[in-house]
């Protein structure tokens, strides 16, 4: 993507709970919104960004709710 073209640029790895594979990227568009795109697989479990995002960003996209994803949780 190509954010001279108005497309969004990715601004982190989202790492799965293995602590090694990448499962999703976080992407900046260029109107500031940022927007998590899966891999093949669809959505996994977070366990972090790298690097890391600031608070302000993880609350944007709901980074807690990641962490969640099918663990039945939904609080």
């Amino acid at each position: 993507m190509d954010d001279d073209k108005g497309e969004g640029v990715a601004i982190a790895n989202l790492i799965g709970t293995d602590g090694r594979s990448v499962v999703g990227w976080v992407y900046r568009w260029s109107t500031s919104e940022l927007a998590v795109m899966w891999g093949v697989h669809g959505s996994k479990p977070v366990s972090e960004a790298r690097p890391d995002l600031t608070e302000e960003q993880k609350q944007e996209i709901d980074f807690d709710g990641l962490k969640r994803i099918g663990s039945g949780d939904s609080k």
